[in-house]
């Protein structure tokens, strides 16, 4: 495999992970947020990957996206808070499904992965580089 492939494997895989970031940010930002006005409370979404080719020429080389951005099947939260001005007639108010535990469990997984795929780069660029340095 061509160290140039190995710019484009790390660069999807960041890409990848920026998403997740992005789709964890959105879930803890609305971990406490009610039922709207329609009555749709926030639900939970998650990132689920999909491996695709580099290129068409090398099927051994692949890479990865985001096939979809998925909302979690788990039921709403209920809070008993009489004194909200959107709880129900029992004093319940429905809020988002979203675990900030989990959630930051998952930022640090994405975290840690982008920060992988950019040492991969750093390394395959100091390679490159040492490559130049040996015809002189």
């Amino acid at each position: 495999m061509s160290l140039f492939k190995i710019f484009s494997i790390a660069g999807t895989g960041m890409a990848a992970q920026s998403q997740r970031l992005n789709t964890v940010a959105s879930n803890i930002a609305n971990a406490d947020s009610a039922a709207g006005p329609d009555g749709k409370v926030y639900s939970a979404r998650q990132v689920v990957f999909q491996s695709v080719p580099v290129d068409n020429s090398d099927t051994t080389a692949q890479g990865v996206r985001v096939a979809s951005i998925m909302e979690s099947g788990a039921p709403p939260r209920r809070l008993h808070d009489p004194k909200h001005p959107l709880a129900d007639k029992d004093g319940f108010v429905t809020l988002a499904n979203v675990s900030v535990v989990e959630e930051m469990v998952t930022m640090i997984a994405a975290s840690r992965a982008y920060q992988n795929n950019v040492e991969v780069m750093n390394t395959a660029k100091n390679m490159l580089a040492k490559t130049l340095t040996l015809g002189s």
